[in-house]
C-alpha cells in the first residue's frame, strides 16, 4: 500500500484546479510509493476556499497561510498564488522544512529566485517549479530526439506564445482575476507568465542561453484598477519579443503578446538542426512534427509524429496507441515525476535553481528592453 504526501495548497483559482486535477489522478494511472492527500487550502477568501476545498476534497481551509505552513500534518507546500507571494511563503515553508511546489515564474526577479534556491537548498527540502509543458509527451519525445544526438548541431531555436484576451481598453488591472496586468502583484506581463513557459522549455531543450536583445510595449498605458477604482499606469509588457544567442552557438528568436487576435493559448517552437528538424504546437499538442533530411530524396519531406504508442513518453500509463491525451495530463504527469523522485529522495526537475536560469533569461530581456541593449545572461 503506498504511503500518503499531504498538500497543503495555498490560493487556488485556475493553477489550482490544474494542480488538484494531478494529485487527484495521479495514482489512478501510476504505480507509485506514495499517494497525495489533500489536507487544507489557506486562501482571504475563505468563502471561495471553501467552495473550492468541497469540489476538489481538501479537508480544511485556513485564511492564513502561515498556520499551513507550520502545521504537522502537512508534508508538501503547493504555492498557487500571484508572483509576489511566493517568495515569502517559499522561504517560510523551507524554514519548516516542507517541501515546496511553487507556481511558475519562480519569483519577480532574479534577486529574489536567489534567496529562495539558497533557502531550499540550504534546507534540503525538496522543491519544483510548474512548468508543465516539459511533461506533454511530444515535447518529453523531442527532448529524447535532441540528446540522442538525431538533429546534429543545433542552428535554431524559435518560439512564440500568442494570446488575444487583454486587447479592450475597458478591461480593468488588478484584483483576484486580473492580478496578471498589475506589476506589483505579477512584476512583469508576458515575459514573466508566456515567455517564461517558452524559455524554460528552451533551456530543457537547447541549452542555456548566453545573451539577449529585445523590445517590449504595451499598447494600452492606462487601466482602472480593480481595487482602488483609479485610473493607474499600466506597467506590465503587453508584448516581447528577443533575439538571444545560446551557449551552444544556435540562435533564438522569441515573442509573445497579449494582442494577437484570434489565438487564445498558441504556443509553438521550432528546431533546426544539422541532420532534422522538430517542430511543436500547443493546438496540435500530441503531435511532433520531423523532417529529416537523411531520407531518401523522393520521401524527404515533413512526417507528422502521433505521440500515443505506449513507447513514447508517458504514454503506457494511459489509453491504447492512437487516443490522445490533453492539457490536464502534463500536471498528472509532473506530480507523478515528482513523488517518484521523492520517494528516491532526489530532486525532480525543474527545481527552484533551474527555475531562477528562467528567471535571469527574463530578467536579462527586460533590461535589453529598457536600456536597447544587448544584455549578458550571466551579469543579471
Amino acid at each position: 500500500m503506498s504511503k500518503p504526501l499531504r498538500i497543503g495548497m495555498i490560493g487556488y483559482g485556475f493553477m489550482g484546479r490544474a494542480h488538484s486535477n494531478g494529485y487527484k489522478r495521479v495514482n489512478d494511472f501510476f504505480d507509485l510509493e506514495y499517494h497525495p492527500v489533500l489536507k487544507a487550502v489557506a486562501a482571504r477568501d475563505v468563502a471561495k476556499a471553501k467552495d473550492f476545498a468541497d469540489r476538489w476534497g481538501y479537508e480544511r481551509v485556513e485564511s492564513d497561510w502561515k498556520k499551513i505552513v507550520a502545521a504537522d500534518d502537512i508534508d508538501v507546500i503547493d504555492i498557487c498564488t500571484p508572483n509576489n507571494l511566493h517568495a515569502e511563503i517559499a522561504l517560510e515553508a523551507a524554514k519548516h522544512g516542507k517541501a515546496i511546489l511553487c507556481e511558475k515564474p519562480l519569483s519577480m526577479d532574479a534577486a529574489e529566485g536567489e534567496k529562495m534556491v539558497i533557502a531550499v537548498e540550504k534546507a534540503g527540502v525538496p522543491n519544483m517549479v510548474w512548468y508543465n509543458y516539459r511533461r506533454i509527451p511530444a515535447v518529453t519525445f523531442a527532448k529524447q530526439l535532441i540528446d540522442s544526438g538525431k538533429l546534429g548541431r543545433i542552428f535554431h531555436y524559435r518560439a512564440n506564445f500568442l494570446q488575444d484576451w487583454t486587447i479592450s481598453a475597458d478591461l480593468p488591472q488588478g484584483g483576484a482575476a486580473l492580478w496578471r496586468l498589475d506589476a506589483k502583484a505579477a512584476g512583469s506581463g508576458v515575459t514573466g507568465d508566456l515567455l517564461a513557459h517558452c524559455i524554460d522549455t528552451a533551456l530543457w531543450l537547447n541549452g542555456s542561453v548566453k545573451n539577449v536583445t529585445a523590445m517590449t510595449e504595451t499598447f494600452v498605458k492606462q487601466r482602472k484598477h480593480q481595487l482602488t477604482g483609479k485610473v493607474e499606469p499600466v506597467e506590465i509588457d503587453d508584448a516581447c519579443a528577443f533575439l538571444c544567442h545560446f551557449q551552444n552557438g544556435s540562435l533564438g528568436l522569441f515573442e509573445s503578446t497579449r494582442y494577437a487576435r484570434g489565438h487564445k493559448a498558441l504556443y509553438t517552437f521550432e528546431i533546426n538542426g544539422e541532420h532534422a528538424s522538430i517542430k511543436w504546437d500547443l493546438h496540435d499538442l500530441h503531435r511532433l512534427e520531423w523532417f529529416d533530411y537523411r531520407d531518401e530524396g523522393p520521401l524527404r519531406g515533413w512526417r507528422s509524429i502521433h505521440v500515443t504508442d505506449g513507447e513514447h513518453p508517458y504514454m503506457s500509463k494511459w489509453w491504447v496507441p492512437g487516443l490522445a491525451i490533453g492539457y490536464e495530463h502534463s500536471f498528472v504527469h509532473q506530480v507523478a515525476d515528482f513523488l517518484e523522485a521523492y520517494a528516491k529522495k532526489e530532486q525532480a526537475h525543474p527545481t527552484f535553481r533551474d527555475a531562477l536560469e528562467t528567471q535571469k533569461v527574463c530578467d536579462a530581456v527586460l533590461k535589453s528592453a529598457s536600456s536597447g541593449l544587448w544584455i549578458d545572461v550571466s551579469s543579471v
